[in-house]
């Protein structure tokens, strides 16, 4: 028997690697002569980095950046395929949890700190960027990014902007003389799970600035500067991607990918399971175990549980999902792929407690349910 294993992870306690590794060992112990596959996977969210850098038995790279304030921090990003692809959480750079509640202020926020992540991929060879733009502090449409690789943002008196979004409004022309040239080589896939414009009523303001930090006020002006900012790329480049789907993810550097990266916006986990190979290793499975921290009607809209599950559908294969908690509505991901679904909870605790047992309930869990699957096999034998 082959079973392969395909977990998200969960957050605050298992990589998706240390998940597979716990769901080999429960299974090991009743099917010893089964083999197995362990593809971390992630759906470009929190933890896409590190599933895809586990999966491809790739590395890590630590690079000190300026943060959304322009503090300098230590980031990390990923190399895979011998160096040759970059996988960068832009969070890790220019995310929200670098900001205590009281520094939020997408007026001045910069995603300078991804450009320079980007820049040092480049310098290591890599031609093949991966950029998961979930969990920003900005609402810059992605000019910081691009003023690290060398584009200028002028002003009437052909001054350079301040860093952050309420800039935009003074901006006046778009210089590209100095942009690095090594961005014509690359091939950009940007994982990105929203839909929203850069600009309006769904746009990257309204819809995300309070979250990061914004007043009414605020929103009214960085969606002002970011409508201008849009008016003079367009000029520009001769195409208006304001309107496309995604422009708006990341306070606009949805927008920044697709006009000066020319980049393709794509579902996160559509992106790590191509990375990974998944459907390769789904066909010769006898059963396929995923799983994420909580499974519940979310989970149907693109999370990891539900991509693995599709994948595994294609070839007819059953689907386990293991989750650290279960919603009431978990249901709802049996009309999606997955056959049967799990909760490694086991009593009830404190959050605290439940986090720190996670590893031992896990092996206890994936004991329990490969008995199962044992018993089933042999009432169908």
């Amino acid at each position: 028997m082959h079973i392969v294993i395909a977990p998200d992870s969960f957050k605050e306690s298992l990589t998706a690697l240390e998940i597979a590794n716990i769901v080999e060992q429960g299974f090991q112990s009743v099917f010893p002569d089964a083999t197995f596959s362990k593809i971390p996977v992630a759906d470009g969210g929190e933890g896409t980095l590190q599933a895809i850098v586990d999966a491809k038995n790739g590395r890590l790279v630590a690079v000190e950046v300026n943060d959304p304030l322009q503090r300098k921090v230590t980031a990390h990003y990923g190399l895979v395929d011998n160096d040759s692809v970059a996988i960068i959480e832009m969070a890790t750079a220019s995310g929200l949890t670098l900001l205590s509640v009281d520094e939020r202020n997408p007026l001045i926020t910069t995603t300078y700190g991804t450009g320079e992540l980007i820049s040092h991929a480049l310098d290591h060879g890599a031609r093949k960027i991966i950029l998961a733009i979930g969990g920003s502090a900005t609402n810059d449409g992605g000019t910081g990014m691009l003023q690290a690789l060398g584009v200028q943002f002028l002003d009437q008196n052909q001054k350079p902007l301040a860093a952050g979004g309420a800039a935009l409004q003074q901006l006046h022309a778009i210089d590209l003389s100095s942009f690095d040239a090594r961005i014509q080589e690359c091939e950009f896939e940007i994982a990105c799970d929203v839909d929203n414009p850069l600009v309006g009523e769904r746009g990257a303001s309204t819809i995300f600035g309070p979250q990061k930090g914004a007043t009414e006020d605020n929103v009214a002006t960085l969606d002002s500067a970011l409508d201008h900012y849009a008016d003079i790329t367009t000029a520009l480049f001769n195409e208006d991607h304001r309107f496309a789907h995604g422009a708006g993810a990341a306070g606009g550097m949805g927008f920044a990918a697709l006009a000066f990266l020319k980049g393709q916006l794509k579902p996160g986990i559509r992106i790590v399971m191509d990375i990974v190979n998944l459907a390769d290793a789904v066909k010769n499975a006898d059963l396929v175990i995923t799983g994420e921290g909580k499974i519940d009607r979310q989970t149907i809209f693109g999370k990891t549980p539900i991509g693995v599950a599709k994948t595994a559908k294609k070839f007819g294969k059953p689907v386990i999902g293991i989750a650290g908690s279960l919603g009431h509505d978990a249901y709802h991901v049996h009309d999606h792929g997955i056959d049967a679904v799990f909760t490694v909870t086991q009593r009830p605790e404190t959050l605290e407690k439940a986090l720190k047992d996670t590893a031992d309930n896990l092996l206890s869990l994936s004991r329990n349910i490969a008995i199962l699957y044992q018993l089933g096999m042999k009432t169908r034998g």
